[in-house]
């Protein structure tokens, strides 16, 4: 655990957080600012798409599994697709809850650095503060385009799980996996998709952190 989430605990614990601000005051007042969050939301909503990545590829296999199923329990294969699906719902809304999570520090981020840009006296320095924040927040744009992109991408892939899972629940039979074989190509296709998407999320996750440290 790193020292921003030994910290978040703490003030969880103590009742401190009431709302975002709150929170945000709280950690300032013991070092840690919103831009140190910001990059920690970054990494952890990076750690959620590499972990939804095996989530996905898992329910992808177990689905091949079903439509190339010669023999055995249905209801137990059934029963593990439906599980492989269950855990890409849960990786799915980690990931949507973490990018909120970005969103909500960096907008707090950006609206703070734009108002500390008056109190400046020094011209030369409030412009290099001003061309920076700029900067910042052209990189965090493309960022969070592409972390919404990832998280777009997840959505066709759950709705046709879903109807598979639920076609074979109702049609535990031999003859249910031939109208599912028709599905494999296009899931398939999605599911290669994702991947891409969430790849270059997690790049411009590393460049952006990078940046900001």
């Amino acid at each position: 655990m790193n020292f921003i989430r030994i910290c978040t605990t703490v003030l969880l614990l103590g009742g401190l957080i009431g709302c975002q601000s709150t929170y945000y005051n709280a950690m300032e007042k013991v070092g840690v600012h919103k831009r140190d969050i910001l990059v920690d939301r970054v990494d952890e909503a990076k750690e959620s798409q590499a972990d939804a990545q095996v989530e996905f590829q898992d329910a992808l296999t177990q689905f091949r599994s079903v439509v190339n199923f010669k023999g055995g329990d249905l209801e137990e294969l059934y029963d593990r697709l439906n599980g492989e699906y269950e855990d890409s719902v849960e990786a799915a809304e980690e990931i949507r809850d973490r990018i909120d999570k970005v969103e909500s520090v960096a907008e707090a981020l950006f609206d703070e650095w734009q108002d500390e840009l008056e109190l400046y006296s020094n011209a030369r320095l409030r412009n290099e503060s001003k061309a920076k924040l700029a900067d910042t927040q052209r990189r965090y744009k493309s960022l969070i385009s592409s972390m919404r992109k990832a998280e777009k991408s997840m959505e066709p892939v759950l709705s046709a799980l879903q109807d598979n899972v639920l076609y074979l629940k109702h049609n535990l039979n031999a003859s249910a996996i031939g109208a599912l074989k028709g599905e494999l190509n296009s899931i398939d296709r999605d599911v290669s998709s994702l991947l891409n998407a969430m790849n270059n999320a997690i790049k411009e996750s590393d460049s952006f952190i990078a940046q900001l440290r």
